[in-house]
C-alpha cells in the first residue's frame, strides 16, 4: 500500500499535439511501479483548453474534480462539473476539456496498455 497527497505530486506540462486552446498540465498519480494494470492521472485544463477528437483502445473513466468542462462525441455534448463521472467506451470518438470561460480538472483512468489515436486537426 502507498498513501500520498495530491498536493505533493509534481505538476508537469502536458505537452502534446492532442491539446489545443490553452495550458494543460498533468499529475501522474500512479506510476508503472505501482499501477501495473491501469493509469491514473489528474489533467488540468486552463481556461478554454481541451483536447482534439481522439479514441482510446481501452475504456476511459473521467472524474471531474474542479471547474466546469465539456465532454463530447460527434453526436452529443455534455456540460460537466465537479463530481461528474464519465465512462467513454473503447474506440468511441470523443474530446473533453474546459469551457471557453472556465478551467477544469479531471482524473483519468485507462488501461496501462491503452493507445490514444488523435483524429484531428
Amino acid at each position: 500500500m502507498k498513501v500520498f497527497r495530491i498536493k505533493d505530486v509534481p505538476v508537469e506540462p502536458a505537452n502534446s499535439p492532442l491539446f489545443t486552446g490553452g495550458e494543460v498540465t498533468r499529475q501522474q498519480m500512479v506510476t508503472n511501479e505501482i499501477g501495473k494494470n491501469f493509469t491514473f492521472n489528474i489533467v488540468n485544463f486552463g481556461t478554454g483548453a481541451r483536447n482534439y477528437f481522439h479514441t482510446h483502445t481501452s475504456d476511459q473513466v473521467l472524474l471531474i474534480t474542479e471547474g466546469t468542462g465539456i465532454v463530447a462525441t460527434e453526436a452529443e455534448e455534455h456540460a460537466v462539473s465537479q463530481g461528474d463521472v464519465i465512462h467513454v467506451p473503447a474506440g468511441e470518438k470523443h474530446w473533453h476539456g474546459a469551457t471557453p470561460n472556465t478551467s477544469m480538472s479531471h482524473i483519468t483512468v485507462t488501461s496501462v496498455d491503452s493507445k490514444t489515436t488523435q483524429l484531428e486537426p
